[in-house]
């Protein structure tokens, strides 16, 4: 209430100046200087008696100048009059202007603030931003509050077959039996992870950690912190941020720790940070690889805007069409450009069936298959490549990279979103 109450008082004060100075009659520029030469030509009359009393000027000269600035007082009068007249508006059409002028201020002033504005908030300067930003960041809830505000997990997915269902749970027994195995409890985070849980393969993948001790990777560490935010429902926990610390520390290029602490940064009102570590992956040179590069380029503009920055993601890099055998030699390219346009249309569509045979008979690594996507996209044959694109992804079915590199290939071919 007192902050309307003072916004109110304020308003009225402006409005109320401005309305006196319509109502107010004000002498026009024009008028102020006919007014000030009326001053000047009666001081003239003044000095000339003075002039011809003492006898500085005779009789005869004295009149003539009596007559000359008596009729520049007249004419300076008269403008004076005129301007006067001129500048004095209909009283009903000021206060009409008045009223209108006020309820545009206040009125339009009240509705603006209502639409853009938060009453009750003080104002926050950066450093205010800051420290409500580490607070968040110290106060927020641990793994396990996480965790407990959830629901536990329901089991296996029902398309999980049986019989690696049971293996999971054969690989559990063992596991528990042997705590300090190393290998065991690596396969367990896997399987676990591929179950949907998500708890138990972070507290595998841990413990993976702790066996190895000082030899554990950067990606060990950042794997932990990913199974850990995984079981919050995409919540980074102080627990999740120890371990990305050590990732960072072990490895400050490492690009699954550096994405999750911008998810961090986020979540805790520091966009400026997570827009730092975001753009730095996605400006690297060769544009990163990883599956998170998409979500980094679908999001980072918001990010931008949030952190105070106009930031226009750059475009995605296209993959090289063929290379290596199934690609066009120097000699193939020089000789391309002395055929027809339909020419060199038969000689792509030529390469193009030679890769997609060799593929569906010989099989070949994610980057031929990405190729051929992208190379489909490019000529106009998008149905073409969407099947080419189902059939990869259950070629390359468990490979996170190998599917990020596919999917890739297919947005580029604009046959996935």
């Amino acid at each position: 209430m007192s902050f309307w109450i003072f916004t109110g008082a304020l308003a009225l004060v402006a409005t109320g100046a401005m309305v006196v100075a319509m109502l107010r009659r004000r002498e026009g520029a024009a008028e102020a200087s006919a007014s000030f030469d009326v001053q000047v030509y009666r001081d003239q009359l003044k000095e000339l008696d003075r002039d011809m009393a003492r006898g500085t000027i005779n009789q005869t000269e004295g009149e003539r100048a009596r007559v000359e600035i008596s009729r520049r007082l007249l004419e300076a009068d008269r403008k004076a009059q005129a301007g006067s007249q001129a500048h004095t508006a209909p009283a009903g059409l000021t206060y009409v202007t008045a009223a209108i002028a006020a309820a545009i201020v206040i009125g339009g002033g009240f509705a603006l603030y209502d639409q853009m504005g938060a009453a009750g908030y003080p104002d926050m300067g950066l450093e205010a931003r800051k420290d409500i930003a580490r607070e968040a960041r110290e106060n927020r809830e641990s793994q396990a509050e996480l965790e407990a505000a959830l629901p536990a997990w329901g089991g296996p997915p029902p398309e999980a077959p049986a019989d690696y269902v049971a293996l999971v749970e054969r690989l559990r027994e063992a596991v528990s039996t042997r705590p300090d195995e190393l290998e065991g409890h690596m396969l367990l985070a896997d399987h676990e992870e591929a179950l949907g849980n998500y708890v138990a393969a972070w507290k595998a993948q841990e413990r993976v950690v702790e066996l190895k001790g000082e030899e554990a990777t950067a990606g060990d560490n950042a794997r932990v912190a990913h199974l850990m935010i995984l079981a919050a429902e995409g919540m980074v926990s102080p627990q999740a941020e120890t371990y990305l610390a050590r990732a960072m520390e072990i490895d400050p290029g490492n690009e699954a720790a550096r994405f999750l602490t911008g998810v961090m940064y986020d979540q805790t009102g520091r966009p400026d940070i997570a827009f730092r570590l975001w753009r730095q992956l996605l400006e690297q040179p060769g544009g990163g690889n990883g599956p998170w590069i998409s979500i980094i380029r679908g999001n980072i503009e918001s990010l931008a805007a949030r952190a105070g920055h106009d930031y226009s993601a750059p475009p995605a890099p296209v993959p090289p069409a063929m290379t290596g055998t199934d690609g066009p030699t120097a000699e193939d390219i020089e000789a391309a450009q002395a055929l027809s346009p339909e020419e060199q249309q038969a000689m792509i569509e030529g390469m193009i069936n030679q890769l997609s045979d060799r593929l569906a008979t010989e099989g070949g690594p994610a980057t031929e298959w990405a190729r051929l996507i992208n190379v489909l996209g490019v000529v106009g044959d998008t149905e073409r490549a969407k099947l080419i694109f189902e059939e990869a992804l259950g070629v390359f079915e468990g490979s996170d990279e190998d599917i990020a590199l596919l999917t890739q290939a297919a947005q580029s071919a604009g046959v996935t979103e």
